[in-house]
């Protein structure tokens, strides 16, 4: 089997990551694949926020726990390295165009030898005024709703063996 078929059978997501700060160049090899999704009309709605500033990913770690009703909880699993995705929302096509973000940089990560896992709440973190005075502080102006935050670090454990495949998930015509 080719090397992407393989990526996209091995991936698995991450619960367990080391603290330890991925070199820049990794994370933007990360964020470099994200850029390449396929996007509708070639719009390329979606932006990639790279957080590797430990205060803000901590914010943003307490606001997704609120939302999740976990406070005292880190749902991002440790990882130091947050990449947000986020997507024009004038753009019809903006959660498709996100979500193929979001799987382009698990499976980069992935061929990198690199953890991730997609954390969902980005889109209920950038509705609230705290969000929006995020995206402000950090000079991003735009009509952009929350797609998904990928969290990304090594991992401190072996991925879990895949699930089997469900029964009658393809039909052949």
């Amino acid at each position: 089997m080719n090397e992407i078929l393989d990526i996209m059978k091995k991936r698995r997501s991450c619960r367990d990551f080391k603290s330890d700060m991925l070199p820049d160049e990794i994370i933007s090899q990360i964020c470099e694949a994200g850029t390449y999704a396929p996007t509708g009309k070639n719009f390329q709605s979606p932006i990639i926020i790279a957080v590797t500033d430990k205060k803000l990913r901590d914010e943003l770690s307490a606001m997704n726990a609120k939302i999740m009703g976990k406070e005292d909880f880190d749902p991002f699993y440790h990882a130091p390295v947050i990449l947000i995705v986020l997507a024009d929302k004038t753009i019809p096509t903006h959660v498709y165009d996100g979500s193929l973000v979001m799987q382009n940089l698990m499976l980069a990560a992935e061929s990198l030898e690199i953890g991730s896992i997609w954390i969902h709440r980005a889109k209920e973190e950038f509705e609230t005024q705290q969000g929006k005075a995020i995206l402000k502080r950090l000079g991003i102006t735009g009509e952009y709703e929350g797609i998904g935050h990928c969290a990304i670090g090594y991992a401190n454990s072996e991925p879990n063996a895949p699930s089997p495949r469900k029964e009658n998930y393809i039909y052949k015509i």
